[in-house]
């Protein structure tokens, strides 16, 4: 009889054992769960500041293929070179070049991207921005010139934004890896809480990801098209050319004027402020038919 009871007191007892082992096994495996999102979280913000502090950094050179023997021959275009030209023209014919220009625009495939026309007394002027197809903008700028045409500048800039390209993809390339990661993340988050800190770090890689992406797009484009600004004009009057002195008679005439309408102006200043000036005469007037009136009445008393 003592024997069955120890055997069912040991049953019972190896059966708490057992249960309680499953429990802790269950609970740590939960607990290790939890840790791995949070590490995950945590690794993948620290992934994400590293590409901030690469920002710095300059982006590596593009690699040389060793074995051609013979490079493109527009090998320099794949350096994004952002090239700016500046030219100024005096004409002899401003309608015939006014016209010439826009057939030559067309001609090597660029377009007008601003235009303005401005007209004086003594000249008639045309400020226009091109865009041109980098591969045409030397053939484009040599046909500025010619019979009848005087160069008054012409300045060339260059910026190469190689670098600052290369850099931004390869910023896209490290953020769209850390959303993907985020992505996975988000998968596995089991609370509110969680969620939504995994999805407002993907909202903010996201944005970067997109400003960057937009960052190549411009400087790409900018490099596709070089930009041509140019002024061109011609003297209608050239007797009264802007930089001419004015003689001894022409100043006395503007003196003159001046003068005329400093004059002019005082009067019209004057009317508009009428009703001030006629409260003003009255209030003198009472002011005085009052000291008169006292004066008479010392006088009377004495």
């Amino acid at each position: 009889m003592q024997s069955a009871k120890f055997y069912a007191v040991a049953t019972l007892l190896l059966i708490t054992f057992i249960a309680c082992n499953k429990a802790k096994d269950k609970v740590s495996n939960e607990t290790q769960k939890i840790q791995f999102q949070n590490i995950g979280i945590a690794k993948t913000k620290e992934k994400r500041n590293d590409i901030y502090t690469a920002d710095s950094t300059e982006a590596p050179e593009p690699q040389k293929n060793t074995t051609q023997k013979s490079a493109p021959k527009n090998i320099d275009w794949d350096k994004k070179i952002i090239k700016t030209a500046h030219v100024a023209l005096e004409l002899k014919d401003y309608n015939a070049f006014n016209k010439s220009i826009h057939q030559t625009v067309k001609k090597y495939g660029a377009y007008v991207a601003s235009e303005e026309q401005t007209q004086n007394n003594y000249s008639l002027e045309n400020t226009i921005t091109i865009k041109v197809p980098v591969e045409q903008f030397e053939d484009l700028m040599n046909t500025l010139g010619g019979d009848g045409i005087k160069v008054i500048e012409r300045k060339i800039n260059s910026e190469d934004v190689t670098a600052e390209v290369l850099d931004n993809k390869g910023r896209v390339e490290a953020k769209k890896e850390v959303r993907q990661q985020y992505l996975l993340l988000l998968k596995q988050a089991k609370t509110m809480k969680d969620i939504l800190e995994v999805q407002t770090e993907i909202n903010t890689v996201t944005e970067e990801l997109e400003s960057a992406s937009g960052r190549v797009k411009y400087l790409s484009h900018q490099a596709a098209y070089s930009t041509i600004h140019l002024k061109y004009f011609q003297y209608t009057n050239p007797q009264q050319k802007p930089d001419e002195e004015p003689g001894f008679f022409s100043k006395i005439r503007e003196a003159f004027l001046v003068g005329v309408n400093g004059i002019a102006s005082f009067i019209i200043g004057l009317i508009g402020i009428w009703p001030l000036l006629i409260f003003i005469t009255l209030i003198i007037f009472i002011f005085r038919k009052w000291n008169s009136n006292k004066v008479l009445r010392i006088k009377n008393t004495d």
